[in-house]
């Protein structure tokens, strides 16, 4: 499922490519089983597809119920209409969630169990006479073997191009070559695994990358997610990556997975067990030939040792 979602993006991507929107949104998630309700936020990547119709790519943390930690990465379909002179835009979204669930329980050790869900959502936005919009938000998850939740969020955005018209652009920029053709990059970090304990060590990696079509980028790497009670775990990874230049090609964003094969010598040191790393990246060139890199990997496992990396690092294109 994780892979259709992918091929369906790229081929949303492969067409002329139009200017995106990143927004910030924090507020509250309920759910009625039991009745509970808690923080949440989300990060959103929008992009147009005409007037009437964008998709969307998310990343949400619906907060920390009682038994329940959960997050996820969302794709969704959008359809909206544009009023007031194409200031206040409102759109209703339809899609799927991949989601973390930390549950917890106090007569068992805590799990990591994973899954998909349906999402709906629904928002109106309003434009400025600049490239900074706000938004209010509301979504509704259907957990299939997790809980079901309903979040309201407010927030603000930024288109990274500059549009042609006010209110949300539907032609912008179209991206004639590769976003990367080779970049090498050191990275240093954080590890944190998702489960209670002392689970926080510091992280290294190698990585390089490579751009192999338009929006289509290839990596390997060398991982060392550091040492902790509760793991102590490097290996090496390969990724698929969609990737996208903006902002006259200083900014970069991207979104990759692929498979990591590690060694973690707190379970077992002779054999390789093979996760999937699910990661979102951006980078700022600060010259011609060099640029920074912040990437946040998110490592999933099936005997309930999940992570998130956070890295930041120098790279080298060439």
């Amino acid at each position: 499922m994780r892979l259709i979602v992918f091929v369906v993006m790229f081929g949303l991507l492969s067409c002329q490519a139009f200017a995106g929107e990143l927004s910030l949104l924090s507020g509250y998630g309920a759910t009625d089983n039991p009745v509970e309700k808690t923080f949440a936020w989300q990060l959103q990547y929008m992009e147009g597809l005409g007037d009437h119709f964008a998709y969307s790519l998310s990343y949400l943390n619906q907060g920390h119920f009682i038994a329940h930690h959960r997050d996820g990465n969302a794709a969704n379909l959008w359809v909206r209409t544009n009023l007031l002179d194409r200031q206040l835009s409102l759109g209703a979204g339809v899609g799927g969630v991949f989601y973390y669930d930390t549950k917890l329980s106090a007569t068992a050790p805590p799990r990591d169990l994973h899954g998909w869900g349906t999402m709906v959502q629904v928002a109106a936005t309003w434009y400025t006479k600049s490239r900074v919009f706000f938004q209010v938000q509301g979504y509704w998850i259907k957990g299939d073997k997790s809980f079901d939740s309903l979040s309201a969020l407010a927030g603000i955005g930024y288109q990274l191009d500059a549009p042609p018209l006010k209110g949300p652009d539907v032609k912008g920029t179209h991206q004639a070559g590769r976003t990367t053709d080779n970049e090498l990059t050191v990275f240093g970090g954080e590890t944190v695994v998702n489960i209670p304990g002392n689970g926080h060590s510091g992280a290294v990696a190698l990585e390089y990358r490579r751009g192999l079509w338009r929006y289509l980028e290839w990596t390997a790497g060398a991982l060392y997610e550091g040492r902790s009670s509760l793991i102590d775990r490097y290996g090496a990874t390969t990724q698929l990556w969609l990737a996208k230049a903006f902002l006259h090609d200083r900014l970069a964003l991207g979104v990759g997975g692929g498979p990591y094969f590690a060694i973690d010598r707190r379970v077992d040191a002779k054999h390789v067990r093979i996760p999937i790393i699910f990661s979102t990246t951006g980078s700022f060139r600060i010259s011609q030939d060099w640029l920074m890199r912040a990437t946040w990997d998110r490592i999933i496992t099936r005997y309930d040792r999940d992570t998130d990396i956070f890295l930041g690092g120098i790279g080298y294109r060439f």
